[in-house]
């Protein structure tokens, strides 16, 4: 038990199979597909405080690497924004090129494929549940980092300090609860498809 809180476990799962690139193309397919969907699907529950909504996006990115890997969870968040090209999957109401480079929050958006693909190259290695939440944490400052810049030239705020509060750090602490509940699901599903 000692040893799945660290950075590293040794424990195989066949969770690790479709992070690996050994599950077959079908299942890699509809694992991208499927997490491409759950990210839209978080956009719809959002709520609106300041410019940038609160979405369960997030949980749904950092998934996707974990789940699928660097490769496959970078797909599946780029599918995520080509769909949103086409269809109303965004947070906002609208879709399409104009509508995505013009969105104040399309630094986080551009953002979740380079997430994802550092949470899964980060958990590839770092397996344990400590290492889990580290590869989140690392993939969360990607996507504020991204987020924040884009907000502060976009949304003309007269401070960084004023971009890094609306855009960061009024998220930091549901992002961190976001982050704990995704490491506790997915070590836990490691753990019921163990190979051990």
């Amino acid at each position: 038990m000692i040893s799945q809180l660290g950075l590293r476990t040794a424990r195989v799962s066949t969770i690790d199979d479709l992070r690996s690139g050994s599950a077959s193309v079908g299942l890699q397919v509809a694992g991208i597909v499927g997490f491409a969907a759950l990210t839209a699907l978080g956009a719809q529950f959002r709520l609106y405080l300041w410019e940038v909504p609160f979405t369960l996006q997030t949980l749904a990115v950092y998934g996707s690497g974990l789940y699928l890997g660097w490769r496959n969870g970078l797909l599946a968040q780029g599918l995520y924004l080509l769909i949103g090209l086409f269809l109303p999957v965004y947070a906002g109401e609208g879709f399409g090129p104009a509508y995505l480079f013009g969105a104040i929050s399309a630094g986080y958006l551009l953002a979740y494929p380079l997430s994802a693909a550092l949470v899964g190259f980060a958990s590839k290695r770092w397996n344990g549940l400590t290492g889990t939440v580290l590869s989140m944490i690392g993939g969360s400052l990607v996507l504020f980092t991204l987020g924040v810049t884009w907000l502060h030239y976009v949304a003309d705020h007269a401070t960084w300090f004023e971009s890094i509060d609306k855009g960061w750090l009024r998220f930091a602490p549901v992002d961190l609860a976001k982050i704990l509940l995704v490491a506790l699901v997915y070590q836990g599903t490691r753990s019921l498809s163990s190979r051990d």
